[in-house]
């Protein structure tokens, strides 16, 4: 299976994964837990269908010390005992954020009241910028059918 553009190779789209890495590096070094960022990234991408991400970060959640258990309960993490109180928090607000054309009202008064509970404001900020990051590389490799499978903890820097 082949992309059906080379995000790596046009120089326009190398251009602009630069500025969403940028972006993403600036929610990298904020106070919000890397396991929680796997997580909500791991959440969205199944959301989205996008099997490059997946790939992606379930192996950057597992080398960075992430359990099976976890990764393989993220899908279904209401029903799931492994998952803190916070991660819950997000997990949710990452679905709701994700799923904006599904529900009318976007994202409910009691989801972002669960998560402010949770995360301080720039943790928050943090959680909201991560949510449009991982949606808007989800879009970009399942528009170009970017293939799954072949990604490498560290690859990309």
């Amino acid at each position: 299976m082949n992309a059906r553009l080379d995000m790596f190779g046009s120089p326009f789209a190398a251009k602009f994964q630069k500025h969403i890495n940028s972006a993403g590096k600036a929610v990298t070094d904020t106070g919000l837990p890397a396991a929680t960022q796997e997580l909500v990234k791991i959440r969205a991408s199944q959301i989205n269908g996008c099997g490059f991400c997946l790939d992606m970060h379930t192996k950057e959640a597992a080398e960075a010390g992430e359990t099976a258990t976890r990764l393989h309960l993220v899908a279904a993490w209401r029903e799931a005992t492994v998952f803190t109180d916070a991660e819950r928090a997000a997990l949710e607000l990452a679905e709701q954020g994700t799923r904006i054309a599904d529900a009318a009202g976007g994202v409910t008064d009691e989801v972002w009241e669960n998560a402010a509970r949770h995360y301080d404001e720039e943790q928050l900020a943090a959680l909201v910028g991560l949510i449009a990051i991982i949606n808007a590389y989800n879009r970009l490799n399942v528009i170009v059918r970017l293939p799954a499978g072949g990604y490498r903890p560290g690859m990309f820097g």
